[in-house]
């Protein structure tokens, strides 16, 4: 294969023709750069002791470095050691370091079970049977053109850019498996379809957490929790505003979506 090019914008159209059937699923091209120079420029910028009070706002501090530690190109350890290494005590960057932990720890679990990341881990805790979820996306989820501001949003984001904030992942999902009553699977497959970090691992026991088949309950949102962590940005000019899926307490919420409610 050709390794060398005048432009990025040249590599992608290559890359198009050599990959034809990738190129017709979604012809976009994200615009993070890969290799390790570029790897390496990011981490040095990372900020891990304002990563705890602002990971959950979509404007926080997160390091965007999971491209390169899902390809090999950086290590955990070369992560944690550059987040000790801004701290003169270590205990400031424990949640950062936790989080990496959990990365290490979906990865362990991966090379036990294999392919069992495909299969629900536990029974699934909103009282709704297998049968009721249905096995594949529709199109105006995966065109982002559902109405809602926000997840149509996500879905223009994760398909032009391959990343997606992990709270914006988390509503994303919550949308699909919940409010939508999808199957996990067919929102996992739509990740790692577009997704630059995307792995069996990280991504679908993530999509079984929020699904509550390999965690205690499901986890679900509203509108005011979804407004707050994005400011605002969607919410303001969504046409379904006042009238979203997302409107009510956890409570009412809680009794529209589940049969069984979470303790």
């Amino acid at each position: 294969m050709q390794r060398t090019f005048s432009s990025r914008p040249a590599l992608a159209e290559y890359l198009k023709t050599q990959f034809p059937t990738a190129a017709a699923r979604d012809p976009h091209i994200s615009p993070i750069q890969g290799g390790l120079k570029h790897a390496e420029q990011v981490l040095a910028t990372i900020e891990p002791t304002r990563y705890r009070a602002s990971r959950n706002y979509l404007d926080g501090d997160v390091t965007r470095l999971s491209p390169y530690l899902r390809h090999g190109i950086l290590t955990l350890k070369q992560v944690k050691e550059t987040a000790f290494s801004k701290v003169k005590d270590p205990l400031q960057v424990t949640k950062f370091v936790t989080e990496l932990a959990w990365r290490d720890y979906w990865q362990r679990l991966y090379s036990s079970i294999g392919n069992g990341v495909w299969q629900d881990r536990e029974e699934s805790k909103t009282g709704w049977p297998p049968s009721a979820y249905a096995e594949s996306l529709p199109p105006d989820l995966t065109s982002g053109q559902t109405g809602l501001a926000c997840i149509d949003a996500f879905t223009q984001e994760l398909r032009t850019t391959g990343y997606l904030h992990n709270h914006a992942r988390m509503w994303f999902a919550a949308y699909v498996v919940h409010f939508r009553r999808l199957s996990w699977k067919a929102g996992a497959l739509f990740f790692l379809s577009h997704l630059l970090d995307g792995d069996p691992a990280s991504n679908n026991l993530s999509w079984q957490w929020v699904a509550s088949t390999f965690a205690h309950k499901p986890y679900f949102f509203n509108r005011e929790n979804l407004e707050k962590y994005t400011k605002g940005r969607y919410c303001k000019s969504c046409p379904k505003r006042g009238h979203c899926d997302f409107e009510g307490s956890y409570e009412e919420l809680s009794e529209k979506l589940f049969r069984i409610q979470p303790l």
